[in-house]
């Protein structure tokens, strides 16, 4: 599927939405699309970890919360299982690490930027809750597209 986020907003002015402008892209693919998994953490990513690992992804998203806490969430390992489960991406709203290796996944990752210590206590997470991003709200089942212009966000599959 070809797709240009610059041209989705442009044709879809009154159904996309857009994430600000923090993130870059640290993954095997810089362009992606799919419809959205949420997943909200506080700083530990076990619940993440799982759902990568055991369930497939077949052109899921998966939106990561921490609330930019300063611990990495996505890493090298995690991709893998993403890239295993046929993840087209996962987006973070905080920080990864091992970014030399997480590039080499056939998956799509952003983040806000990099931290190499991951929080070992666990805490429990939550999948599929509404999450507000950059003051833009990110609901299961909604639709992702992204590429190096940005993020954008839709309720429906554009194309």
């Amino acid at each position: 599927m070809e797709f240009f986020t610059a041209d989705l907003c442009d044709e879809f002015s009154d159904k996309t939405e857009v994430l600000g402008p923090d993130f870059k892209s640290y993954g095997g693919n810089v362009k992606f699309s799919g419809s959205v998994i949420t997943v909200k953490l506080d700083k530990n990513n076990k619940d993440l970890a799982a759902l990568l690992r055991d369930k497939k992804g077949e052109g899921k998203i998966v939106v990561v919360d921490v609330d930019k806490q300063y611990y990495a969430v996505v890493g090298d390992n995690l991709m893998k299982f993403a890239s295993d489960n046929k993840y087209a991406g996962i987006i973070v709203n905080g920080y990864v690490r091992d970014t030399i290796n997480t590039k080499n996944f056939n998956v799509g990752l952003m983040a806000i930027g990099t931290c190499p210590k991951k929080y070992i206590p666990v805490q429990d997470g939550q999948i599929n809750i509404p999450l507000s991003i950059d003051d833009v709200e990110i609901c299961e089942g909604d639709y992702i597209y992204a590429d190096c212009d940005g993020i954008v966000i839709t309720k429906e599959k554009l194309i």
